[in-house]
């Protein structure tokens, strides 16, 4: 029961309110960017996409396309300037329009604009490209060999590693890969530009930044920033995936809508989103570790791989936090690691849920499973023998603070009966041939916060009006994940009035300027701050009042301000308050604001003839402070954990490359659900517990809440490290056949 207990201080924050939108996602009625009545006159577009992974552009041939009824015309980088035609989230080196080289399969070359949707699509199709091919490099393995990569290589070091190695007992060395993940939200890219007088531009985008959809939708246009606005209502999923690579198609439709002075709309067909916008990075960790006969751990030593694909986009970030989380919950008194990004010939790869946090993770309960075979003794035994004590320092010197990792896993361990359960997987697997089981537990520890101080800043506008009800617009995006019900609940405990009275229709830059992108998990803590602090500033205007008539209902205090000429309208503001890392001085500082913590246990079955797997059971805790509204935050652990078992036991985004000769050289392959596995419905375990942690309260975020969006999803790799105790099961069997 995850109901908390009546708290008439903190109500209605900490009740499990359902999601303001729910019922209308459920029916049907809720609007997404493709609802939108369009304006008369409105256009559609489609992208002329490359086909080669590396070549040059010897001549473009639109005769064809010219010629389909309903074609409008076509805009490639001759309508552009060298300025109006980069972009990038961090380093601008991309073109919107590829000039003279294209550098992977689904780069837009152009932009076709049309009356209707399908003749966009035909016409794009019917325009002719010659290249020149040029050698391409796809894998990982390819850019190191070629040395293919980014100049910026961070490194973090922590003690003495060569001291470390050589006071162990036991060293082991290894490599491990993992793949990518495709977003596959529910809602595919969607933009439409409306151009308005005077220069005016109005893009409604299903993106997670609309401040930088502003900026590069102005940019490529030509136009100062003043004159664009992004607005966004919902999104139906991002994942992350939106943070960035939706900006490029509001860009380009803002260009089209303002060479024709139409309405110009663009909706990204499956196929198309999944091959052109990018995946979670695949990564490959090179590691050396060590550790003394009982299991102490010395030393680990681990170099990064990360595909970051044809431009940097957010991959120095990304691999920032994978070096972050490279420690996983465990103490290595002396550690190195340092990350490269592969340049390759694939499309550019994104921000995903954990943003390089889970694949740092991953590579070292991979390190520590082999060390434990090492030592031949149980990975749960070596996990909790070197987890990290209260106070302790990580290796980028940041303590924990508040930490209840050994909680969590004892309380694990107690409430699962893992050792009961385990002699009984035993039996089972003595019992049966064909069918063998693991189990196992995991901890986690996620870092909150951006890890680029700058972007810990977040703003909010509330305005009361005269019935006394609240219109609440803050910088955050809703994609699903119950952010503006959280800022709901925010705003109606400061104000002392029902949740109902208080409503939040968009998010838009003419409403809260500069924003930074809903990620990180971290837009509850910031964004709920800075509505409160908005809400603060009026009932501070409004004490005087309140002062005066005590016994004044809310409504009736507002309506006597408005005849006493008192503001109700607040701008908010919040900024994060830590000092940030700097790679150059690692003592200065620290990335993170908190940690949230969770652990899991999770019962695996596999054919082993077939290979299938299913979870027969999965029990989940987190630790998330005094949560600010229970049966969202449940409802986020359960979608984080079953993508996370996806992304370690099932989905990979599948590229022609050296290894893989049956796919034609940088064609992705995996472009829709017929080629690509996303759990499903038999892939829930049949037996799924989530709870709580009790009385952890966090004094560093909104209401003493933990951040939630992203810490579950390593906890569903735990049926990535259940399944080889199953698999060796087998294989005891099959030595005795």
């Amino acid at each position: 029961d995850h109901t908390p207990s009546e708290d008439t201080e903190r109500a209605p924050v900490g009740k499990p309110i359902p999601h303001q939108s729910a019922l209308a996602q459920c029916t049907g009625e809720a609007r997404y960017v493709d609802d939108i009545p369009t304006p008369s006159g409105s256009l559609h577009s489609a992208f002329l996409l490359s086909k080669r992974p590396h070549a040059k552009i010897i001549s473009i041939n639109i005769s064809e396309a010219e010629q389909i009824p309903g074609f409008i015309t076509f805009i490639s980088a001759k309508d552009m300037t060298d300025d109006t035609n980069t972009h990038g989230p961090v380093n601008r080196d991309e073109e919107l329009f590829r000039e003279n080289i294209v550098t992977s399969t689904g780069q837009p070359i152009g932009l076709v604009v049309a009356e209707t949707h399908n003749i966009a699509k035909e016409a794009a199709r019917k325009i002719k490209v010659d290249y020149e091919d040029l050698p391409a490099i796809i894998s990982i393995n390819d850019a190191r060999e070629a040395k293919s990569f980014w100049k910026i290589q961070h490194e973090i070091r922590d003690g003495d590693i060569e001291k470390g190695f050589e006071e162990a007992d036991v060293v082991v060395t290894g490599e491990v890969k993992m793949a990518g993940q495709n977003h596959f939200y529910l809602e595919t890219n969607a933009s439409l530009a409306v151009p308005g007088e005077d220069g005016e531009l109005t893009i409604f985008a299903s993106t997670q930044n609309p401040d930088k959809t502003q900026y590069f939708t102005a940019s490529c246009c030509g136009l100062p920033e003043h004159k664009v606005v992004c607005r966004m209502k919902r999104m139906g999923g991002a994942f992350g995936g939106k943070e960035t690579r939706s900006v490029f198609i509001s860009a380009a439709v803002g260009v089209a809508a303002m060479k024709l002075n139409k309405p110009v709309k663009m909706v990204l067909d499956r196929d198309e989103d999944m091959w052109i916008t990018g995946t979670r990075h695949p990564f490959m960790g090179v590691y050396k570790a060590g550790a003394k006969k009982d299991g102490t751990l010395v030393a680990l030593d681990v170099d990064l791989y990360s595909n970051a694909g044809y431009s940097t986009d957010l991959s120095e970030s990304v691999m920032d936090r994978a070096l972050f989380h490279i420690d996983g919950t465990y103490k290595f008194p002396n550690l190195r690691v340092k990350g490269y990004l592969c340049m390759t010939n694939t499309t550019t790869n994104t921000a995903f849920r954990g943003f390089g946090g889970p694949q740092g993770l991953f590579v070292c309960e991979t390190v520590m499973t082999h060390l434990a075979d090492e030592l031949k003794m149980e990975p749960e035994i070596l996990r909790f023998k070197n987890m990290y004590k209260l106070g302790q320092k990580t290796h980028f010197r940041q303590a924990l603070e508040d930490s209840p990792l050994r909680r969590l896993w004892q309380e694990m361990m107690n409430e699962t009966d893992y050792k009961g359960r385990s002699d009984s997987i035993a039996k089972f697997n003595e019992q049966h041939r064909w069918k063998k089981r693991g189990i196992s537990i995991i901890a986690t520890k996620f870092g909150i916060s951006f890890t680029a101080k700058f972007l810990n800043q977040a703003g909010a506008l509330v305005n009361v009006y005269k019935d006394g009800t609240v219109l609440v617009t803050h910088g955050g995006t809703e994609m699903g994940q119950g952010l503006h019900t959280k800022v709901i609940q925010v705003a109606a405990r400061e104000f002392g009035i029902p949740v109902s009275d208080v409503h939040i229709s968009e998010t838009a830059t003419d409403k809260v300027p500069n924003s930074s992108p809903t990620a990180a998990s971290a837009s509850s803590d910031m964004y709920g701050m800075a509505v409160l602090n908005a809400c603060e500033q009026i009932n501070a205007r409004l004490a005087g009042l309140r002062a005066e008539s005590p016994n004044l209902s809310f409504k009736e205090l507002v309506l006597k301000a408005y005849f006493a000429r008192i503001d109700l309208s607040a701008h908010g503001f919040y900024a994060t308050p830590f000092k940030g890392f700097n790679f150059d001085d690692p003592e200065a500082g620290a990335p993170f604001n908190y940690f949230t913590y969770g652990a899991s246990c999770t019962e695996v079955e596999v054919d082993v003839l077939t290979g299938d797997s299913r979870m027969i059971r999965a029990d989940v805790v987190m630790d998330l402070g005094k949560s600010l509204n229970p049966a969202i935050d449940v409802g986020q652990i359960e979608g984080g954990f079953l993508q996370g078992f996806g992304w370690s036991m099932i989905e990979e985004p599948v590229w022609g490359c050296k290894e893989l000769g049956w796919i034609r050289e940088g064609d992705c392959f995996t472009r829709g659900p017929g080629t690509y596995k996303i759990p499903a419905s038999d892939d829930i375990p049949f037996e799924f517990n989530i709870r709580l942690l009790d009385d952890s309260p966090n004094k560093k975020a909104i209401h003493s809440s933990r951040a939630v969006g992203e810490p579950p999803f390593f906890l569903g790799a735990s049926a990535h490290f259940a399944a080889p105790k199953a698999i060796a099961a087998g294989r005891e069997d099959a030595v005795k056949d």
